[in-house]
């Protein structure tokens, strides 16, 4: 996104300039003697190619290339696709028989989380699946990867004030005996 803005600031700014000098390619001066020719075509910016040849890799590339009479700048970068790993993590672990690890990796996006409470079926926590993994997911809401919307909703407005009145963002001190 920084690449971006920086190309955007570039061309705003080169871009009069740019302008000014393409009223004319060449200038032609006349002498007693003959004339010449001067050729003054600025250079072209080239964006790099950012080439990723296998098909099984969870990124993108993106290029991109600006030029005035003066100054050019081009620029390359890989985008990373954290959804894209995700699918092919769970994937992985479910084709090894790693059934509820696959799920638990999936349920850490909000989405899937949601869909899965919807279904009746909770995210795995803990170790624990079905019914034992949901009283875990209603002590501790704060462990959701929705919380903040899980915040928000009306129905849960009476325990998010349980939570805030009995719960603090202080570390416990384990050393203490009780």
């Amino acid at each position: 996104m920084n690449y971006f803005i920086l190309l955007i600031i570039c061309l705003v700014i080169l871009a009069p300039s740019a302008l000014y000098a393409a009223d004319s390619n060449t200038v032609s001066s006349s002498t007693v003697t003959g004339t010449t020719t001067v050729d003054r075509t600025p250079s072209t910016a080239a964006s790099p190619n950012v080439i990723i040849n296998n098909q099984d890799v969870c990124t993108t590339g993106i290029s991109g290339a600006a030029q005035s009479a003066w100054f050019g700048i081009s620029m390359g970068k890989t985008i990373r696709d954290k959804t894209c790993e995700r699918l092919k993590l769970a994937r992985s672990l479910y084709g090894m028989g790693m059934k509820v690890a696959s799920v638990s990796l999936m349920c850490q996006d909000t989405r899937v989380f949601q869909a899965m409470e919807m279904a009746g079926t909770p995210c795995p926590i803990d170790g624990k699946i079905g019914e034992a993994a949901k009283q875990i997911w209603d002590k501790a809401p704060w462990r959701r990867p929705d919380y903040q919307e899980w915040r928000e909703k009306r129905e849960n407005k009476d325990k998010v004030k349980e939570l805030d009145t009995h719960y603090s963002n202080e570390e416990p001190d384990w050393d203490e005996d009780y």
